[in-house]
């Protein structure tokens, strides 16, 4: 491919996303150029993806990103920038099919309004719509271990059910529900009742708060797995890590009330959390997969890396951007968490 077809590719990419994912163009600047570039075609197709479903939907929609996607691992993509792009990342980065595919599962998920009867089956679609994504920005920042994959994919996960518990009263507006409905029933709450007129009662704010426990404990374990990527990557996504707890500790804050108010992290206080270290125990980066997310830490063990030297990282100062990304992220968006 000739350079300048690649960087046309790549400079339609940022047009797509600054165009339709400002999240998206802020979180490439929190990273070095070696992970930026890929990740912006990565970004690009997820974008694509979304875009696909949203405005298609149906197993239609499905059969043919699938069908995009296929040809993209098979080095023949469609003769789109973002498809190209993302062709030469799946080669360089050796990204096995099963982490962009469960991406475009979890799309679909979304179209057709799939619910989610216990905090496992939602955490089988957050490891779909955000661990997949978490794995593959994981390989661009060149780390293949199983166990640091694991605690990557427990971040998703994580960043994704504290998202959810966030906006139950945003998604109960647009006619979802994503807390797991079983638990709904334990507190007498009644779905349909609560879609007709979502209100925050006790009882929901005891749903909200069991779910944040749930995130709460993947963050711990998600520290050890930070410690295990480049320097110049861990401050970003430990800045992640923190930012988004924070979100759950507003909620908290807030009366457990996400359905007449929605949690905000100010920038003052964004600037403390990313001031934070990683402290972790050892033993949170030997403990197994979350079962939901297992089949993207064995897809990945599965296939080996290109052959090839990994570039020597040097460490870069980000925090201007990272501010700017977290202030994005907290404005209201589409439940799939695409940008993480």
């Amino acid at each position: 491919m000739p350079p300048e077809t690649v960087q046309a590719d790549l400079a339609a990419c940022r047009a797509l996303l600054a165009n339709g994912s400002k999240s998206f163009a802020a979180a490439a600047r929190l990273l070095p150029p070696r992970v930026a570039e890929p990740a912006t075609a990565l970004y690009a197709f997820c974008r694509v993806a979304d875009d696909a479903i949203d405005l298609e939907g149906g197993p239609h929609a499905l059969a043919a990103l699938r069908a995009r996607l296929n040809a993209i691992h098979a080095g023949r993509p469609h003769a789109h920038p973002a498809d190209r792009a993302f062709a030469r990342v799946v080669a360089r980065h050796a990204i096995p099919h099963a982490l962009p595919e469960a991406l475009l599962e979890g799309l679909a998920w979304d179209a057709e309004g799939r619910r989610y009867e216990t905090p496992e089956d939602l955490e089988a679609y957050a490891a779909r719509v955000a661990a997949a994504v978490g794995a593959i920005m994981t390989l661009l920042m060149g780390v293949r271990d199983p166990q640091a994959m694991a605690r990557a994919c427990d971040l998703g996960v994580a960043m994704q059910l504290t998202n959810i518990a966030r906006d139950v009263g945003e998604d109960a507006r647009n006619g979802r529900i994503y807390l797991p409905e079983s638990w709904l029933r334990e507190e007498g709450l009644d779905r349909a009742a609560f879609l007709a007129a979502p209100a925050f009662t006790p009882a929901l704010g005891r749903v909200v708060a069991r779910l944040l426990r749930r995130a709460d404990a993947l963050y711990v374990r998600a520290e050890s797995g930070i410690a295990e990527l480049p320097r110049d990557c861990r401050a970003a996504i430990a800045a992640a890590r923190f930012i988004y707890a924070e979100i759950g500790r507003r909620v908290e804050r807030g009366g457990l009330d996400s359905v007449s108010r929605r949690a905000v992290v100010p920038s003052w206080r964004k600037l403390q959390l990313m001031a934070r270290g990683v402290r972790y125990s050892p033993s949170d980066l030997l403990a197994p997969p979350l079962d939901a997310t297992l089949f993207l830490v064995e897809a990945v063990r599965a296939m080996p890396p290109r052959a090839e030297a990994a570039p020597q990282p040097g460490f870069q100062d980000r925090l201007v951007w990272a501010v700017e990304l977290f202030d994005r992220l907290d404005q209201p968006r589409g439940r799939a968490m695409r940008s993480a």
